[in-house]
């Protein structure tokens, strides 16, 4: 069966006419070609003004991932689609790679490992000019391993379908993308709820992202977080944790983690990353967001 198709909830806007960040979209992978998440990059990007560098850096097959992605953005309606092959950290130095990357309105980072994408870019020139166009208004994407890499502190390895434990991640500098926050990918298809929390355990002041397959969210300048796609986002905030052993328990022991909070957003949904609270969906209508969902005393 084929991936339920949504309408799109988010405001049109083209990143190259903005000032201020432009958009991130971060996708937890497996997404459709054609359906309402590549819809909604490539309308921020700019539609049939659009030009899309495609960073395939974190794939294992570049060639093969920058062409599944350049066909599906050409079919899509994108006016310009550059792939930025970069697989070693000179490539990251190359005049034309960095002349092209300044051209970009939008850059798709692919799946694969999150460790090549910062690796072989973090600290070059072209790491530099990305962050910039991102700052004038150049919307950032990423799926699976490219959507780990968008946030300040990313997951770079663990055990998934196991309980919290020391043991069961790796983590690492990301590309800064997203402050304050840690994402994960796959998320329920792959049960990654207990490497999430054990990520969180380690520093609470982080809030935990976690993104199913077939679904993204979207970020704009406000900090505010935008669910589309057909599964969910979970956001997993710890700054209430009371009691944790985290500190004391051996790297193969479960963790204790009380008072967290969870929330489960489906497509329409959102989050306040200022305020840390959820949002609802846009009435219909036309109205630009919903407002907060209220707690119970």
């Amino acid at each position: 069966m084929g991936k339920k198709e949504e309408p799109e909830t988010l405001t049109s806007a083209s990143s190259s006419h903005r000032a201020g960040p432009g958009a991130l979209v971060v996708i937890g992978g497996a997404e459709s070609r054609d359906g309402a998440i590549l819809r909604t990059f490539v309308r921020l990007a700019g539609g049939p003004a659009a030009v899309v560098a495609v960073l395939a850096t974190a794939s294992g097959q570049p060639d093969d991932a920058a062409r599944e992605y350049e066909e599906a953005f050409v079919r899509l309606g994108v006016g310009r689609v550059e792939t930025l092959r970069v697989t070693e950290r000179s490539d990251a130095w190359r005049p034309e790679i960095l002349e092209r990357a300044r051209a970009a309105t939008a850059f798709f980072f692919t799946g694969g490992d999150q460790l090549r994408i910062t690796s072989t870019l973090g600290g070059t020139p072209l790491d530099e000019v990305v962050h910039r166009r991102h700052r004038e208004g150049a919307v950032i994407a990423g799926t699976s391993a490219g959507a780990s890499a968008m946030s300040e502190t990313m997951i770079v390895e663990g055990d998934s379908d196991d309980a919290p434990k020391k043991c069961t991640i790796k983590m690492a500098a990301g590309m800064g993308f997203l402050e304050g926050a840690v994402v994960d990918q796959h998320f329920a298809q792959r049960g990654r709820l207990g490497r999430l929390l054990a990520a969180l355990a380690q520093n609470p002041k982080l809030l935990g992202i976690g993104v199913d397959e077939d679904t993204a969210f979207v970020v704009r300048g406000d900090r505010t977080l935008r669910v589309v796609g057909s599964q969910t986002v979970t956001v997993v905030d710890g700054r209430a944790i009371e009691e944790t052993n985290a500190s004391e328990s051996l790297p193969d022991e479960p963790l204790a983690l009380t008072h967290v909070v969870l929330h489960v957003l489906p497509s329409g949904y959102g989050f306040d990353l200022a305020a840390w609270r959820p949002l609802r969906p846009a009435p219909r209508g036309g109205a630009a967001a919903g407002g907060e969902v209220p707690r119970r005393r």
